[in-house]
This record gives C-alpha cells, structure tokens and sequence, in this order.
C-alpha cells in the first residue's frame, strides 16, 4: 500500500479547499488536496460573491481581472404572487461561475506547488492520538498521512457520517437546482424570486449568461415527479419565474441537482479537522455571500495554522476566529429564512424591504461581513 505523508492535507477542492492550499503553500507548507471530481465541473451554487472579498482576493492574486465579471449593485425581491421591489446592495459583488473560477484557482494552485489528487475520494479518516497524525484511506486504495486535515468537503458528504456529526442524521426538506441560462435580465441585479415552498435566485455570470439556482421542497419533487413538472405547478405560479423560465435559453442538457440541503449548525472544528465552507456553516442562499464566507473561512484557517503553537491552540483560534465572524450571521440567515418560501411570509418580507428599507439594509449587514 502506497503511504505518503504531508504536512496538511485538505479535503474537498471547492472555494474554501482551493484558496486554503494556495495559501499554505505560499506560506511554506506541503500540501495535498483531494478532490472526488475532475476539474472542471459545475456545483449547485449562487454565483454571486460579495465585496467583501475583492480586496483580499487582489492582494493575494486571486482575483480573476481578466474575467469580463458583471459588477451587481442592486438587489430584487419577489414575493409568491410576483409583486417585487428593487433596493441598492451596500457592498454589492461580482458574478462569475464555479466551473470557472474553480478551474482558474485550481492551476493557480498546482503551479504554486499544491498537489492534487483528483477523482479520488477520501473513504475513510481517523486521528491517532499516539502519532498524532491522522490517517486517511482512499478510494484508490492508498493511504495518506498528516498531522493537519482541513475539512472542506462540502453540504454534506459521507465523512460527516463517519465523524459522527449530529447534523447528518436529520433530515432535510430542501433540494437545489441550478442552470445557467441566456435571457433578458438586468446584469446588475441578483434577484431572489419566492415560490411556494423555496425560491429562486438568478444573477449575471461570465460571457453574457446568467445563473439561475433554486432552493425547493424534496416532497414537492416527490409530489410531481420530475423537475421539470415540479418547476411548471410550483415555481411557475410566481409570474415573474414563469417568465425567466419561458423565455430563457437553457444551456445544460439538465439540471444540477443536489439533496438533503441543511441548515442546521456545525462545528468549525470536529475530531481536530478544522472545517471550511460550507463543511463548517451552511448560510441561506437567500444571504447571498456563501462564496464570500468559503473564502474567508480559508483566509482564517491558515492563519490559525500559521501562528498557533500547538494543536490545541490552533483548533482553539480557528473556532474562536470562526464563530466571532460567522455564528452570527448563519443564526440571522436561519431566522430571516423563515419569512422565505411561503405566500404570507414572502408578503411580510416584500413589504418590510419597500416600506421600512433600514430593515433590510439591516438585515443584510447581519449576513455580510465588512470587506477584509
């Protein structure tokens, strides 16, 4: 059995995965990161990530400038009937897809010296108190070894089983679904579209096309069948929905499609795996800064690596840092969320946001950081 041993191994190679090794090694770290697919591929995602990242993203050479990335200023809002209001963003953010900006970032890493094992998965993961490493087996029958694991695996994976995390074993009512599209929307404006049940996100991307992601309810699916049925009785009863949907051309041959969607709180540390992304906190899509949160995770992550002294003090920075910038705003994403996705609630929210704009403004200061 092939046995390899690095200073940090990382686990998944999403947003959080991919900005984490580049940072390590440009700190002096070996790195190792596993990733179960191939590059590139899409991922059921938003696509619009705030401000709040630009100018840490240029300091360190991430920020892909040579992109044409439309520049989102204004947001809007649509309750179950299609009546909608339009407000200014305060920090605003940039459109751009994951199948290519996860690809940018992913040769940005390999010449910075990451390796990369991809099409592999990691099967099983264990810490051994004695060595103090853990010891990793993956699926292509190989064994890795390290003192450090980031986890940044994802919504959810299989390891969050084998590690016994509490969130895993509750169900979840919630699917995603996304497309890219071509149509006739303002390419300044992320809009979140409510239907029954969920709603419906669609912001300007690269190369004039637009992201088109929803959250929506794994019994109406049940109910109807297929997608494309639960999309026509469900989503298209949001006149503004049937519309983009009708009128928009379809770029993939079918959907992206992910299940169990939870929004249950985790832990940014588990079994001494430090956890990135969405691994550590899954924020509503409604908060629009998932990516954003992914990238600072990894920024506060290496920094803990960096300047602990031992392994009990950087799981302890990393979960303090963690919970100062994020716990909050995953609590305000998870009660606002509450007002989403039904007609009397999406009501009460678009009126809140036309009448009462410190409201909303307010809200959206809950869910986004201040650019770092």
């Amino acid at each position: 059995m092939e046995r390899q041993k690095k200073e940090v191994v990382i686990i998944g190679g999403g947003l959080a995965g991919l900005v984490a090794s580049f940072l390590l090694v440009k700190s002096g770290h070996q790195v190792i990161l596993i990733e179960k697919k191939v590059y590139p591929f899409h991922r059921v995602c938003g696509e619009y990530i705030s401000n709040e990242v630009r100018h840490f993203l240029k300091r360190n050479g991430l920020f892909p400038d040579f992109i044409d990335m439309p520049q989102i200023t204004k947001f809007e809002f649509s309750d179950t009937q299609g009546k909608s209001v339009r407000l200014p963003l305060d920090l605003g953010g940039f459109g751009i897809s994951r199948f290519v900006l996860d690809e940018w970032l992913y040769h940005l890493a390999i010449n910075e010296g990451v390796e990369f094992r991809t099409g592999i998965q990691v099967t099983g993961l264990e810490f051994d108190r004695k060595s103090d490493l853990f010891h990793l087996t993956l699926s292509d029958s190989s064994e890795v070894l390290a003192p450090f694991v980031f986890g940044a695996f994802g919504k959810r994976s299989k390891l969050d089983k084998s590690l016994n995390r509490r969130f895993f074993f509750q169900r979840s009512p919630y699917i995603g679904v996304k497309y890219h599209v071509k149509t006739d929307f303002l390419r300044d404006t992320v809009a979140l579209h409510n239907f029954h049940g969920g709603y419906c996100g669609i912001n300007a991307i690269e190369e004039g096309k637009f992201n088109l992601c929803y959250l929506g309810s794994r019994e109406q699916l049940r109910h109807y069948g297929t997608i494309a049925e639960m999309e026509q009785q469900v989503l298209w009863k949001n006149p503004l929905l049937e519309r983009i949907f009708k009128e928009s051309e379809f770029l993939f041959d079918k959907p992206e499609v992910i299940n169990e969607i939870n929004f249950e709180p985790k832990l940014p540390v588990e079994n001494h795996v430090l956890m990135l992304g969405d691994s550590a906190g899954l924020i509503t899509p409604l908060c629009g800064n998932g990516m954003a949160m992914a990238i600072h995770s990894a920024k506060i992550a290496v920094e803990a690596l960096n300047e602990g002294k031992s392994r009990e003090h950087v799981e302890r920075m990393y979960a303090q840092n963690w919970n100062e910038e994020f716990r909050r705003r995953l609590a305000v994403g998870r009660t606002v969320q509450k007002l989403f996705g039904s007609g009397r609630g999406s009501v009460i929210a678009r009126n809140l946001i036309e009448h009462v704009p410190f409201a909303a403004n307010l809200i959206m200061r809950n869910t986004h950081g201040q650019p770092f």
